[in-house]
Formats: C-alpha cells, sequence, structure tokens
C-alpha cells in the first residue's frame, strides 16, 4: 500500500483516474460509481462497511511526555503502553510537543492542496511504477478493487529521498510546514520506540537501532470524498501496516478510521490534539507476536469529504528483521522467520487482499 518502490518494478501499470476527476466529470455521483471501487462479499469478507453499527474503540491517551525522560517514566504508563499494543495495536498520544493550533495548521494545509484546480494538481502526479507523488492506487490487476481515495505521497526522510518536484508549490507554506511537522514526529518516533522497548524489558535502543539515526519516514496526505454508496465502497481496503510504526494525524470533524479487533470493526475516535499511532507489521515480528500489527480500513461517507495524514516509520531496508533473541526461549519460540525488505513485498500481498506477515510466520 504504502511503500511499494522495489515491487514496483518490472510490472506494468495500469492507467487509473483520481476520485477528484471521476466526480468532475460526473462520474461516482448518486448510484454511478464504477464497478472498480465497489468491494464484493468475497473480498477478505469484507461485505458491507456498515460504518454507523460500528462501536468506538476504547483505547489509551498515553501522555508522550511521561515517557521522555527515564525518571519521569513510570511502571504504569509503560503497562499502559504495553496493554494497549498487545490488545488494539495503537494508542493516541498527547503532549507530543506540537500545538493544536499547528495540527491545524498541518490540517489546513492537507485541505488546501486537495482543493486545488485539477491541472494545478496533476503537475505533482506521480509516474508510472513511481511511489511518490499525487494519485491514487497503483494499479496492476484489472481485478483489483481501488480506494475512494486521492492521495499526496512523499519521501521525507533521509533528505536525499525527496523528490521535491513533488512538493505542492501551493499553499506557500507547504514545504516549511511538511519540514517541521516531520522534524518534529522524528522526536516523537524515538521517544515511543524507547517506550517500547522499555515495556518488553528489552534494551531501551533495540527498536531504535534498527529504525537509524535518521530513519525512513514517508508521509501520504490522504483525501476521501463523500461517496454515494458507502456500503460498498470503502476509502482504503483493510490491511495492516508494513512499518515499524504509524503516525496518524486524523481529521478533526469526521470519522472513518476503523479497527478490526476479534472479527468485529471498531470506530477510531477522534482526539483532536492526539496523533493516533499503530505499530505496523515489522514491530510485531521484532516483539515475536507480542504487539499486534492492527487490521485496519477506512470507511466512505456520504455527505462529508474527510482528509488525514499518515506518517510510516520504516527500518533500514538492509537490516535483519526477526524476534529479539531474549523474546525467544523454550517456553516462547520464535514465531518469525528472518526477513529483509519487508516492505519489498507488501504491496503485491496488500493488493491481493492478503496479509504479508503471514509469509514470515514460521
Amino acid at each position: 500500500m504504502d511503500m511499494a518502490e522495489s515491487s514496483a518494478i518490472g510490472k506494468i501499470e495500469l492507467g487509473s483516474t483520481t476520485v477528484q476527476e471521476l466526480l468532475a466529470k460526473g462520474k461516482g455521483k448518486g448510484e454511478q460509481v464504477p464497478d472498480k471501487y465497489i468491494h464484493k462479499v468475497t473480498d477478505g469478507g469484507i461485505g458491507a462497511p456498515s460504518a454507523s453499527s460500528a462501536a468506538l474503540m476504547d483505547i489509551p491517551v498515553i501522555d508522550l511526555g511521561l515517557l521522555l525522560t527515564p525518571s519521569s517514566i513510570t511502571a504504569q504508563q509503560l503497562d499502559k503502553l504495553r496493554s494497549a499494543l498487545t490488545t488494539w495495536g495503537c494508542f493516541q498520544v498527547i503532549n507530543h510537543g506540537m500545538t493544536p493550533e499547528f495540527l491545524d495548521e498541518v490540517r489546513e494545509m492537507t485541505k488546501q492542496f486537495f482543493a486545488l484546480p485539477v491541472e494545478e494538481k496533476q503537475q505533482y502526479l506521480r509516474q508510472v511504477n513511481d511511489i511518490q507523488g499525487y494519485g491514487n492506487d497503483m494499479v496492476f490487476s484489472e481485478q483489483q478493487t481501488l480506494d475512494w481515495s486521492d492521495r499526496l505521497f512523499l519521501s521525507v526522510y533521509p533528505e536525499e529521498h525527496r523528490k521535491l518536484k513533488f512538493w505542492p508549490q501551493d499553499p506557500k507554506s507547504f514545504s516549511e510546514t511538511l519540514d517541521q511537522y516531520t522534524m518534529k514526529l522524528q522526536v516523537v518516533t524515538k521517544t515511543v520506540l524507547e517506550a517500547m522497548a522499555r515495556s518488553l524489558n528489552l534494551d531501551v535502543n533495540c527498536f531504535r537501532d534498527l529504525y537509524g539515526e535518521q530513519g525512513k519516514m514517508d508521509v501520504r496526505f490522504n483525501f476521501y470524498p463523500p461517496c454515494s454508496r458507502p456500503d460498498v465502497v470503502l476509502g482504503v481496503k483493510p490491511h495492516a501496516d508494513g512499518t515499524i510504526i504509524t503516525l496518524l494525524l486524523q481529521d478533526k470533524q469526521v470519522e472513518g478510521l476503523q479497527f478490526l479487533k476479534d472479527d468485529q470493526w471498531f470506530r477510531a475516535p477522534i482526539v483532536p490534539e492526539a496523533l493516533l499511532i499503530n505499530v505496523g507489521d515489522q514491530a510485531e515480528i521484532l516483539s515475536n507476536g507480542i504487539f499486534k500489527s492492527p487490521v485496519h480500513r477506512v470507511v466512505t461517507n456520504p455527505d462529508k469529504e474527510r482528509i488525514s495524514l499518515a506518517a510510516f516509520c520504516i527500518p533500514e531496508s538492509d537490516k535483519d528483521i526477526e524476534p529479539f533473541e531474549s523474546l525467544v526461549n523454550e517456553s516462547t519460540p520464535g514465531l518469525y522467520k528472518k526477513v529483509k525488505n519487508y516492505v519489498g513485498i507488501y504491496f503485491e500481498y496488500y493488493q491481493q487482499g492478503k496479509r504479508p506477515i503471514e509469509a514470515a510466520k514460521i
């Protein structure tokens, strides 16, 4: 879904129109949603999204300030974090070093970009078989069910991965604001990775060392237009992330994100001043299955558009990812094989509606 550079090589990508363009041409309104967006009941047993009937998740809100220094960290805070990541696989974080006003700026910048005229956005259109740029799903199969969303996907760190031709000039503050936001996210990421290690009684740097000093971070700005068929069309199909962790800034007003737990979908609550953080498959492998990389999706709304901004933190591709040694013993055998460049296999599995982590299980 998010990190497909290596898996895209050597494949032919089929053309696809953005959802906003479809709507501008009068398609996708009323009952006229193109077939390729409609989920059949057979699509991994998704069936009708039934957004309104999902119960609200009860996930903890964690104060990052209490995890910043060893002297302020309590066993209670670490237990709360570990409990969140072993049950839901996610939590909300506050006191993360960004003011509510700054987060609103980031949201507003996202809305302003997607509100630009189509021809202006098209100058940032991603090229075939490139993940960076404006557009929507990469399309590799006529059978692929598409997501009802448009995205702007940018690599931010390491800085040499940035393709600045895809960084919008309008709004004018875009580059500076994104730079500030992601610098702050790197601090949040390192704090969370250290706390994750402490919660498992591991060396405090074990997750951080795999992420690297300036770990790979990609961001994806998401735009979900209203959809007349929320019963059969999804903003993002069910998946788990191929990351170590993912940091999400949600829309302030409109819900849409849902998590799967015990074969039931739950709605993620909106906490305007919080970031929602979930672990990805690579953290599940490293923790030998203690942390759960959650399956999640985005439902569509018949009346309202919705935005979000996801940041994907990815271990360096040359690092071996396998359960930490101290979590494997006779009574708790290793559950996963050693993998390298996990994101290389991720995208292909995602588009087939399969979980790539299944391929890593022993």
